[in-house]
């Protein structure tokens, strides 16, 4: 073991603060206490597979195991938060995660972001259903041969049905020059994505679109006549009281007292630290668990009372309806009947976590971590509190593995690109598929039949062929999205 994960091991050693709905450092119940204890004992895997005993494991060996030196906490039930806890460390050798110790947010930005867009809509500045191009001041929507006579709608941004393109941003590491933001949307140098344009018709599918959350972020600055980040403080931050989060990009040397450094898949700090996103309404935001605990519980007492909020109950409720892919405006939408959730997942360069509530239970959860694959931990613990909460939800699953001959397996290795700046490499080891998404680590798949797989994280890969039997193309079901990658 290197000195540096000696020392996350040491770290590990769960520090930290506890949350209660009325303030920080209070003891918490016993009940809470016997919750918490047994979230952190026993992570269990997305999927069990039949007849394959499989132990769950504790946070802090899963932690270790997948090179994550910090995670933060916070627990929504009854309303209210009930507890937060920081777990490891915000830097290797360094201080230890806290309540108040920032992350970097990822895609969590936009459900925010969309809060504001939509307070817009109810101030009349903005509307969902009117041409977009009609507002932009700075650039317009560019025509195209793949959507003729096309007009794209801000409910379209919102929802991720606008038929514009570029998924994500891998951001700008230290020292980097950071494009502007019409030089962004034209793939101009010094941006390092390309031009946003539209691929389809609007309205017609489904594609999750960063692209498009940036549009709307030069949307929203062009009526407004405001810089985003203030925007976002005025409209969403300081009514909500959200003192840990800002949109700034770079993080304004004021905030940076106990701010976590992201680190890679192999455990090694991101080069020259946080990466800068001038693409803030799609990966900008800067905040804390409990400070989006606070959104939750805002979207939460929204939908109940419908009054003093910064959005009124009948947008909260536009907001909160899925759509085409499963996805309301702003944020992915799940959940049985009587028991719908709102989630959103962020991943920016050595940071991810996951933002999830029910919509009228009062129940809910945030995590962030500062690394690569912190995600699926972000998963592995919403498992554990739904199991300690009971919540109907992020269960545990049980599935059956069929046995295939290793020339049927063979047939499914290579690579297959989803986007530019996301792929899947899926490799046989030993008699065992494994696949990796960029930046992620291996998971062993495991056969459902001869098209179909899953890994243990609950992923589902689905190969499709061509006239002539050959694999072409593989379909990545994960979280209410459907992500597809051709082969190589």
């Amino acid at each position: 073991m290197s000195g540096a994960m000696k020392t996350l091991a040491l770290g590990l050693s769960t520090l930290a603060l506890s949350l209660s709905a009325h303030g920080q450092g209070q003891p918490v119940a016993k009940d809470t206490q016997a919750r918490i204890t047994a979230i952190e004992s026993c992570l269990p895997d997305a999927v069990v597979i039949h007849g394959e005993k499989h132990p769950c494991e504790t946070l802090s060996h899963r932690m270790q195991a997948w090179r994550i030196p910090g995670v933060s906490v916070v627990v929504i039930h009854h309303g209210a938060i009930e507890w937060a806890k920081g777990y490891g460390v915000a830097s290797v050798g360094g201080d230890a995660v806290t309540a108040q110790t920032l992350f970097q947010a990822g895609s969590i930005s936009k459900p925010v972001a969309a809060m504001a867009a939509l307070r817009l809509v109810q101030q009349g500045r903005l509307s969902l259903d009117t041409d977009i191009n009609s507002t932009l001041q700075r650039w317009k929507v560019p025509a195209s041969p793949l959507a003729p006579g096309a007009v794209v709608t801000l409910r379209e941004l919102l929802n991720h049905t606008s038929g514009l393109s570029v998924h994500g941003f891998p951001g700008y590491a230290a020292g980097k020059p950071v494009p502007s933001l019409v030089q962004v949307l034209n793939g101009e140098p010094p941006a390092n994505t390309a031009a946003v344009q539209l691929e389809s018709m609007p309205g017609s599918r489904w594609n999750y679109s960063g692209g498009g959350y940036t549009v709307m972020q030069l949307l929203m600055e062009d009526v407004t006549h405001q810089a985003f980040a203030q925007l976002l403080y005025d409209t969403v931050i300081a009514p909500l009281g959200m003192r840990h989060s800002t949109y700034e990009q770079p993080l304004p040397v004021s905030m940076r007292v106990d701010v976590a450094t992201p680190y890679d898949a192999d455990g090694q700090p991101i080069p020259g630290g946080a990466h800068t996103y001038p693409e803030m309404a799609a990966a900008g935001l800067w905040s804390t668990p409990s400070d989006l605990a606070l959104y939750v519980l805002e979207l939460q007492r929204s939908i109940k009372d419908g009054v003093g909020h910064v959005l009124d109950k009948s947008t909260t409720e536009q907001m909160l309806t899925a759509g085409k892919g499963k996805w309301g405006l702003g944020i992915g939408i799940g959940g049985s009947v009587g028991h719908p959730y709102f989630q959103h997942f962020g991943v920016n360069e050595g940071f991810e976590g996951v933002l999830f509530g029910y919509r009228d239970s009062g129940e809910g959860a945030v995590i962030m971590t500062n690394a690569a694959g912190g995600a699926e931990l972000a998963r592995d613990l919403l498992r554990s509190i739904a199991v300690a909460y009971a919540w109907p939800d992020y269960q545990p699953v049980k599935r059956i593995a069929i046995t295939l001959d290793r020339p049927v397996l063979e047939r499914y290795v290579g690579t297959y690109q989803v986007a530019p700046d996301l792929g899947i490499r899926i490799t046989l080891e030993g008699g065992q598929l494994m696949s990796q998404l960029t930046d992620q680590r291996k998971l062993p798949m495991f056969p459902a039949s001869r098209s179909r797989f899953f890994t243990r994280t609950n992923m589902e890969f689905e190969f499709v062929t061509d006239s002539r039997g050959r694999i072409e193309e593989v379909v990545l079901h994960q979280n209410n999205q459907n992500l597809n990658g051709r082969k190589r």
